[in-house]
């Protein structure tokens, strides 16, 4: 529990009878931040009196998921220390302390925190700050009396207010209360019965029961919710306060009764099982937001005993754990299955190793980061006022404590950079996020035409198709065109990677979508161009292209693509694309787009594309006045000379374009060059099939200069 800072005031110096209490684990550092967590959830007291000093309590029943919030703390402050930004050159230590779930030691382990192993308790320590993870009790918004404690969690001054609410939305007008017997159940009980009573909601009865009481105290609760007529029940309770309360209701075959609970058990793993399915089923409550934390689980891999072979926390975790032993009896047989070390924590399953919801351990996380800023801010200020003096507490559930509110402050503080300044300047707001989405008019507009070209092809397709039989189609290289068709398809489809918020798959599939596509689609009409130079080429008018061409066709279309698909393999080996958060560019928000990774890479697949459409144009130029009557040569000069034009106007547009529009000037590059491939080649031969089928036939393809059918 924390200290109140005016009882240190009226006391000058208080001295610590018995022994100091000392952490179970610990780091130096210049700047020392302190925790106290239940590590243990279950503690014997020994028999206190006034004439003998207090022997050492004595803790067990190991809490993983305490020890997974002592391991982020940890995590946080690795990252910091590893960070050339916050704190640079300062490094932070840490002293964590097992508060055991009970007032006497989270006490011990607070004054430890705040004087140190000293036995004599002077003033100087009601300068320090507090931070709390978990503590949500509204009795510690009272700033006059814990000036210097603060939090990162919500009071529970809302969620008692809430909970009334969620009560009356479901009708339910009569009810029963149980709470734990501490400020965190009767002060947030007692703001739900008074909010309650304010939404005409009646109160049948409000029990209390301690983790310090008797089983007994237990039973005879779950008596009173059995007997009475209201068949919902409101549990204010800490998770091990729940644990006992809910243990009697099975013993008791307690069922039928609705349970609202409140953010301390609602969500706790360990009750979500098939054994508690017929009490608990149906359970409603308020959550605390859950998050993510990048790292955090493969850092928790990490612990092992072998980090400090001496620390009698890590060998009793991992004995925990694994349900095995380092000690061995005094005959030298093992006690059990004995421990190696080489255990591996990814083969576990329990509440250390999931992180699927992090709801606690990022009140942790931010609580960490909130000191290294305050610390890094009054370090690089004139002036220097800050609660504490170098020991921060990080208190586990049984600490309760405030909302964190810095105004009226005497200086002003930059906010961070995912951060921006409200109207006032007296609160850091979040900025807004900025990228191309499906739902804004652009992204609706461009989705649209990406949809629209893919469908368009696919009719083109289905006419190709049903006349692939006619001259025309047999002399357009009909393998080449459905392949073209099929490239073209793709390449209208690839502009929609390019909306939607940006994540790491989609950074990495857009570019090499789209390079890949389009050098399938220029190989296709590279590989025609050919088709129509060795046609014209041949020995005689009357000669057919050698049978082998149709072979070469195919092999150089393979090569030309694969060569993209081997670039495209590197960039994303070497240096892929990926999401980032563009501070930079604008102040007042985050444009969230994907940073290329390699330039070069990005280049090299633009670059190779531009090759093959440049050679393409070069060859089907040569082509364009071969005597024929249907000149496909003509068409493909006139398409590439389009595919260039976009290609060359795209570079200065993408380069100068800001945030989203950077995007939108890309799929528009994409799905202008698409329908001019699409229009160039194939609407000719669609205008001729369909409105002129008198021009569909070989005499006329052949023409009076007797051209070579490709």
């Amino acid at each position: 529990m924390t200290i109140s800072e005016s009882l240190l005031d009226k006391a000058a110096l208080c001295r610590m009878l018995g022994s100091p209490e000392f952490p179970l684990l610990s780091k130096e550092g210049d700047i020392i931040i302190g925790g106290a967590f239940s590590i243990h959830t279950q503690i014997t007291k020994p028999l206190l009196s006034f004439t003998d000093p207090p022997k050492r309590l004595i803790c067990s029943r190991f809490n993983f998921r305490e020890f997974r919030f002592v391991q982020t703390m940890i995590f946080a402050i690795e990252q910091i220390n590893n960070s050339t930004s916050l704190l640079p050159n300062i490094s932070i230590g840490y002293k964590i302390f097992d508060s055991c779930g009970s007032t006497v030691s989270a006490t011990r382990a607070a004054m430890a925190l705040m004087n140190g192993q000293e036995r004599t308790l002077g003033k100087n320590c009601s300068s320090k700050s507090s931070i709390s993870h978990f503590a949500t009790c509204a009795c510690l918004s009272n700033r006059r009396e814990y000036s210097s404690f603060f939090r990162t969690i919500p009071s529970d001054y809302h969620q008692s207010r809430a909970l009334a609410k969620l009560v009356k939305h479901f009708g339910w007008t009569w009810v029963g209360t149980v709470r734990s017997d501490n400020d965190y159940g009767n002060n947030g009980m007692a703001t739900f019965i008074k909010a309650a009573g304010q939404e005409g909601v009646c109160i049948e009865y409000s029990e209390a029961i301690s983790r310090t009481y008797p089983q007994s105290q237990a039973a005879r609760v779950v008596r009173v919710i059995r007997n009475g007529s209201a068949r919902v029940l409101v549990a204010f309770l800490s998770h091990v306060e729940m644990d006992m309360l809910l243990e009697e209701a099975m013993k008791q075959n307690l069922t039928g009764v609705q349970w609202v609970g409140s953010e301390s058990w609602i969500t706790a793993g360990h009750l979500a099982t098939k054994r508690h399915l017929d009490i608990l089923i149906g359970s409603l409550g308020f959550t605390i937001r859950k998050s993510k934390i990048p790292g955090l689980r493969e850092f928790l891999l990490q612990v092992n005993p072998s980090q400090n072979p001496q620390n009698s926390l890590l060998r009793e975790f991992w004995e925990t754990t694994f349900g095995c032993s380092f000690q061995s009896s005094l005959d030298g047989q093992s006690q059990g299955r004995q421990c190696s070390g080489s255990e591996r924590l990814d083969d576990v399953d329990n509440t250390f190793t999931d992180v699927s919801e992090l709801r606690i351990s990022n009140n942790v996380y931010k609580a960490v980061y909130a000191v290294a800023h305050a610390m890094h801010n009054m370090l690089n200020c004139t002036v220097k006022q800050l609660h504490s003096t170098g020991v921060v507490t990080i208190s586990s559930s049984i600490t309760y404590m405030n909302d964190v509110f810095l105004s009226d402050s005497a200086e002003c503080s930059r906010c961070s950079l995912e951060y921006w300044s409200n109207e006032d300047r007296s609160l850091c707001v979040a900025k807004a996020v900025e990228f191309l989405s499906f739902e804004e008019t652009m992204g609706t507009l461009l989705t649209a035409l990406s949809l629209f070209g893919a469908s368009l092809t696919l009719v083109v397709s289905i006419v190709f198709f049903q006349f692939r039989d006619t001259p025309l189609v047999k002399a357009s290289n009909s393998e080449l065109s459905f392949l073209l068709l099929f490239s073209l398809t793709l390449c209208f489809l690839c502009s929609l990677t390019f909306i939607g918020r940006p994540s790491d798959w989609s950074c990495m599939l857009r570019h090499t979508a789209f390079g890949i596509t389009f050098a399938l689609c220029i190989s296709c009409i590279l590989a025609k161009t050919v088709a129509v130079l060795i046609a014209f080429r041949a020995t005689g008018p009357k000669n057919t292209v050698p049978q082998c061409s149709a072979l070469l066709q195919r092999a150089s279309v393979l090569s030309c693509t694969t060569l993209q698909v081997i670039v495209c393999v590197l960039w994303l080996t070497l240096a892929p694309p990926f999401p980032h958060k563009n501070t930079a560019h604008a102040t007042e928000k985050i444009i969230l787009e994907c940073n290329l990774g390699s330039v070069i890479g990005f280049w090299a697949v633009l670059g190779y594309i531009g090759i093959l459409a440049v050679l393409c144009f070069l060859l089907a130029f040569l082509a364009r006045k071969l005597p024929d009557n249907f000149n496909e040569a003509k068409f493909i000069t006139f398409s590439m000379l389009i595919f260039c034009a976009v290609w060359i106007t795209f570079i200065p547009a993408y380069v100068s374009s800001p945030g989203k529009f950077t995007v939108a000037v890309e799929i528009f590059a994409i799905l202008a060059s698409s329908f001019g491939l699409l229009f160039c080649i194939f609407a000719p031969k669609c205008y001729i099939i369909l409105l002129k089928p008198e021009r569909n036939t070989k005499k006329h393809m052949l023409g009076r200069n007797n051209a070579i059918s490709l």
